[in-house]
């Protein structure tokens, strides 16, 4: 491997180090918050893929989550400013509290192939509610491996996706 494709790579990969980073100080700055809060939860923190990863666990008291994860996403929003404000460096950081993105990520794939089913039996182009860009792309991903394609439509916060027939 030549210099320039080391450094190439090197870039590609993340650093796993600077995610863990990440990770230590969105926990500390959500742990002041449930502190401030009064609430409850413990904390985990992992890497995956490019992005750290960070989940509020057996919370007690206050909901976190908030009508269609509008509290969730807010506080990712905050916890990812927190991050930028220590390291300099934009943040990809995941909240996840209660285990709530992953079940709406089980109900979204499932949601994505349900559709393709019924584009490809009615050959007509079908849109979805608007979605967060998290949630667009688990959909755009399962409408993919049910063999179709899928678009994004709209201006953001009310972004959504199209499923074509193929």
């Amino acid at each position: 491997m030549t210099e320039g494709q080391q450094e190439t790579a090197a870039k590609a990969a993340p650093d796993l180090a600077a995610l863990e980073q990440e990770g230590e100080i969105a926990a500390d700055y959500l742990e002041g918050l449930l502190d401030i809060a009064d609430i409850d939860g413990d904390i985990d923190m992992d890497v995956e893929g490019d992005r750290a990863v960070v989940s509020v666990v057996d919370v007690k008291g206050g909901d976190l989550v908030g009508a269609h994860g509008e509290v969730l996403e807010a506080l990712q929003e905050l916890t990812r400013l927190a991050v930028h404000r220590q390291t300099g460096e934009r943040s990809r950081l995941m909240l996840d509290i209660g285990g709530y993105r992953e079940r709406r990520r089980t109900e979204l794939r499932e949601l994505g192939t349900r559709v393709a089913g019924e584009v490809k039996r009615s050959g007509e182009p079908k849109s979805l509610q608007p979605m967060t860009p998290f949630e667009r792309k688990i959909v755009h991903d399962a409408v993919a491996a049910a063999g179709l394609r899928s678009e994004s439509e709209g201006e953001e916060p009310r972004r959504f996706v199209v499923v074509l027939p193929a």
